[in-house]
């Protein structure tokens, strides 16, 4: 398995792949897609770095877990293939970007679009066993996202990090507060979505940032 990821990050993230733990990673990930049917397919692992150049890089939003059911996952989190239904974080995402832009919501949950006007969706873990959610944590990926990341907060100025959930929050540690953006709020699972997700109001307040420093708003 090679890692294949775009050019405006590949230089910026070499030191990682160079490293015994990477290595090792990706010996797993290549003999689990061996064993087993694992998400997303092999070609789109690192999709959000493929959609989201690094120096069109605005907004970088925290997921956890690729998709696990059949076709869901297309590398990019929350995001799902076109066609596919939409996942309840999902559904959850659109009804607060629906109230807060007042616009509608979309057909498709594929957030492609977004990744092409600068958004990164990263998941913490890039990949998982069909139908076994987490199976892949622990294994190595959460350093290697840990360290984009931080590779983020240091080489870059005035980034928004959208975080949701206690999970994303704990990421607050890698990022320079005083040189980004932070907006928190509780997950838009509907576990927790009703603790203060909807009228969290991140896409405006986003939006209403960027424009502030001269940046081109995002299309949610």
């Amino acid at each position: 398995m090679q890692v294949k990821i775009a050019d405006t990050w590949k230089n910026i993230l070499q030191p990682q792949f160079e490293k015994p733990y990477f290595k090792e990673l990706i010996d797993f990930v290549k003999s689990e897609y061996q064993k087993h049917t694992c998400y997303p397919q092999e070609n789109d692992i690192f999709a959000a770095f493929d959609f989201c150049a690094f120096d069109d890089l605005k907004v970088v939003i925290i997921g956890q877990d690729p998709y696990h059911g059949e076709n869901q996952a297309n590398g990019l989190c929350f995001s799902v293939k076109d066609e596919i239904k939409h996942p309840p974080s999902l559904v959850n995402i659109f009804k607060e970007i629906s109230t807060d832009l007042n616009q509608e919501i979309p057909q498709s949950g594929n957030l492609e679009e977004w990744a092409k006007q600068g958004v990164l969706l990263l998941n913490a873990t890039l990949t998982v066993r069909a139908h076994e959610a987490g199976s892949h944590q622990k294994k190595g990926w959460e350093t290697f996202t840990d360290a984009v990341i931080k590779k983020i907060s240091d080489e870059k100025e005035n980034i928004v990090f959208l975080l949701w959930g206690k999970f994303a929050e704990s990421k607050t540690k890698l990022i320079n507060i005083e040189k980004h953006t932070i907006f928190t709020a509780p997950h838009p699972s509907p576990l927790g979505a009703w603790r203060g997700w909807f009228g969290s109001k991140h896409f405006s307040k986003t939006n209403k940032f960027l424009k502030s420093i001269g940046k081109k708003e995002i299309n949610w």
